[in-house]
């Protein structure tokens, strides 16, 4: 099955860090540039970050810069999503998706060939 799983997700303080993962099975990561989205319950999903398929390119929304790190390792399938400084407004439920064109892969207009289901963060004293 040709699938993203994304993990990671939980309920931390406003402050503290997370480690988001997403994962490919049944398909090879480093053919796609990789996008991370978030969508909080009434809003629309937004890009958050991306990175190219070799890694040398990334992009952040300006909401996290600074804060945000987004890495991948090809050898293990997987893309990373470091997350500092959290605060409650990055409370959403955080998605990752396959593109294969770096510049379009934090847009929500594009055509992903894959999604994940979604893991949820919350920030919350």
């Amino acid at each position: 099955q040709l699938q993203l799983v994304e993990s990671g997700g939980d309920l931390v303080q406003p402050g503290g860090s997370l480690r988001l993962s997403c994962a490919a099975s049944g398909f090879t990561l480093d053919y796609y540039a990789i996008g991370w989205f978030r969508q909080a319950p009434g809003k629309e999903r937004e890009g958050v970050s991306s990175i190219s398929r070799s890694g040398g390119r990334t992009t952040y929304a300006d909401s996290v810069k600074g804060r945000f790190t987004i890495s991948r390792d090809n050898a293990k399938n997987t893309v990373y999503l470091q997350m500092n400084s959290l605060k409650p407004e990055d409370t959403a439920v955080y998605y990752c998706a396959a593109d294969p064109f770096f510049p379009q892969a934090m847009s929500v207009l594009s055509e992903h060939h894959y999604w994940g289901q979604g893991t949820q963060v919350t920030v919350s004293s």
